[in-house]
């Protein structure tokens, strides 16, 4: 078979449960064969009857290594003296063959929560970033994710447990994650404040960044048969050493902004003022008194205190 075929078994399989009771009677027939010919057959046919019941016996003993229970989606593949035979996925109690050998793998979807961790966005601002990863190992790549990666032995273990492999592809998915993340984040900024108007950021366009993280998890995950099911940024923020200095810079955004709308507005009262006056000829102003009423309403309305009024006793011209 060639490598990295993945293939469905098709080999000897029977029913569990039928099995169970063939194997069962064996282990009583075997017995009273070998028991009975031995006590009541003559030469050399009581030989025949024990060596029978023996076989008997024996082959209960191995055929009861044939025995697999499966849960939904769960997966074994079964391997005959080392040489790749096929991905055993039906749920349920089966036999197959005793002489193969059987890795449990499992199909379901695991959850992967990043901490975060401080990469430079595309401006070389250090950001925290983290994300939250939902996998699964597809059906019809089985074959990668046990045989093409290296699945080492855990703690003086001998045999590699079910456990211990899914905590080896927990540990790829792990690394690859890492990988990604810092490769998307340097590639965007984290907001457009220094950067051109309508270019992807990182706070601003959650979804295309997404999209473009899935992208580049699937590229990496693939050679392990692993399929990102979803994978989103969970966490971003400046990293602490400038946190406090973007904070003052936002702050300052803020102020100017609500300058801007707070001059547009006095601007444009002002402008209604003089109009209604002269409109309603309820005093007729000079260029030099209307240049002075625009500065007086302009304080007011503009200031960040309330102003305070100051009555004129004389003439306008004093």
């Amino acid at each position: 078979m060639e490598k990295n075929q993945n293939v469905v078994y098709s080999g000897w399989k029977m029913n569990g449960f039928v099995m169970l009771f063939i194997v069962l009677l064996s282990y009583v027939a075997g017995p009273v064969i070998a028991g009975y010919g031995g006590a009541n057959f003559s030469e050399p046919y009581d030989v025949i009857a024990i060596g029978v019941g023996v076989v008997i016996f024996l082959w209960a003993i191995i055929a009861s290594c044939g025995f697999i229970m499966l849960e939904p989606n769960e997966a074994r593949v079964l391997l005959f003296f080392g040489k790749y035979r096929g991905n055993f996925l039906q749920a349920g109690f089966w036999w197959v063959n005793p002489f193969m050998s059987k890795k449990n793998i499992s199909l379901r979807a695991r959850n992967l929560n990043a901490e975060p961790i401080k990469v430079n966005d595309k401006q070389g601002n250090p950001i925290l970033i983290g994300l939250v990863l939902v996998w699964k190992i597809r059906e019809e790549e089985i074959y990668k994710a046990v045989f093409d990666i290296d699945t080492p032995t855990v703690t003086g273990e001998v045999t590699v447990t079910a456990s211990s492999r899914m905590k080896v592809l927990e540990n790829f998915v792990a690394v690859q994650s890492d990988a990604a993340l810092r490769q998307v984040a340097g590639i965007y900024a984290y907001d457009n404040n220094n950067g051109i108007s309508g270019e992807l950021t990182l706070r601003s366009n959650a979804d295309e960044i997404n999209e473009q993280l899935e992208s580049r998890l699937n590229e990496r995950l693939a050679m392990a048969g692993i399929e990102v099911v979803e994978a989103r940024i969970n966490y971003l923020a400046y990293a602490p050493e400038i946190a406090a200095v973007m904070l003052r810079r936002q702050q300052a955004d803020a102020i100017i902004s609500a300058r801007e709308k707070i001059v547009e507005g006095a601007v444009s009262m002002v402008k209604m003022a003089i109009d209604k006056l002269s409109e309603d000829e309820v005093v007729e102003l000079d260029e030099e008194r209307k240049a002075a009423m625009v500065c007086n309403l302009l304080v007011v309305l503009c200031g960040d205190e309330s102003a305070q009024p100051v009555v004129n006793t004389g003439t306008l011209h004093h």
